[in-house]
């Protein structure tokens, strides 16, 4: 049982990577969608994970998800391996290729959320099926804000799915290459627009190290990334800007324009000392005043005035 209740609930994937870059191979290192946005958002507010695991996920890594404050009644285990990836990074540290993908237990999650989680009022939905997105979408009996992200994969195989999913939530966050796919829009305003006639209040699209945009009916706006002048691992750097931003938003409770600009300051300054090493390794042993400073550097950096 928690020790408080839980503000947010994260839905997604937990996995072992195998990640190559040009200066390290890591092995079956903790990863997954979930992974990274549970332990973003615990610097601001209560996260419930849901998720499932293998037999062989390691009681250390649950003992990490402990560390971070995560409530992990949701966190399901089955018979069998955990959902395995291996990717490997261009030298720009942008581009990568996969090079495998084993679903292992996740091929068959089914995300049937705790008592406890039900009434909680804000939910991300991370990077899975719509189907099961729509499946914890029907559970949840109180919501106030909710958010999903998406990939290509599902634009493509479960498109009309995905324009159910996109209708019933408040919030879409979608990188720049994936809004052009769904829109068939070149123009990225002319794609938020887009997303935003179907449904969601707002849209954020990614932009990698180039930062991020929100669009809304209140207008644009424009937020550039922290610079990060060593990047050991861009793994997980979209989740834990997504987990930092509803994080955010769950300690303040309220939802506007202003306030998902502030959230989406801090979610950026997470995923900028996530970046700096594998995993959860940066992000571990950090704490709320961290992050404060580092936004502050980013506002300054933002500011045109003297």
């Amino acid at each position: 049982m928690s020790e408080s209740p839980v503000e947010l609930v994260i839905v997604g994937s937990i996995g072992l990577d195998t990640i190559e870059t040009p200066r390290e191979k890591r092995v079956d290192i903790l990863g997954g969608s979930v992974s990274y946005a549970c332990a973003s958002a615990s610097f601001f507010s209560k996260s419930g994970m849901v998720g499932v695991v293998g037999t062989d996920f390691a009681e250390s890594h649950r003992d990490l998800y402990s560390s971070f404050g995560i409530d992990l009644a949701g966190l399901q285990t089955a018979e069998g391996d955990t959902f395995k990836w291996h990717g490997v990074y261009e030298a720009n540290m942008n581009n990568r290729e996969t090079l495998s993908t084993d679903l292992n237990v996740f091929e068959h999650f089914e995300p049937n959320l705790p008592a406890e989680y039900l009434d909680c009022p804000f939910l991300f939905l991370a990077n899975i099926a719509p189907d099961l997105q729509l499946h914890v979408l029907s559970q949840m009996t109180d919501l106030k804000f909710v958010a999903a992200d998406t990939m290509d994969l599902w634009i493509n195989i479960a498109h009309e799915k995905l324009l159910e999913v996109i209708s019933k939530v408040d919030l879409l966050t979608i990188n720049d290459s994936e809004a052009r796919m769904l829109t068939e829009e070149h123009n990225l305003v002319a794609a938020a627009k887009w997303i935003l006639d179907r449904g969601p209040t707002y849209v954020i699209i990614k932009k990698g190290e180039h930062g991020a945009m929100l669009v809304s009916s209140e207008g644009v706006f424009i937020m550039p990334a922290f610079p990060v002048d060593d990047v050991e691992d861009p793994t997980g750097a979209g989740d834990t800007f997504a987990g930092g931003l509803m994080g955010a938003l769950a300690k303040s409770g309220e939802v506007s324009d202003a306030t998902i600009r502030r959230a989406m300051v801090l979610g950026s300054v997470a995923a900028s000392y996530g970046v700096e090493k594998f995993s959860l390794e940066r992000l571990n042993g950090l704490v709320a005043a961290d992050i404060d400073a580092r936004a502050d550097v980013l506002l300054a950096m933002m500011s045109v005035t003297s």
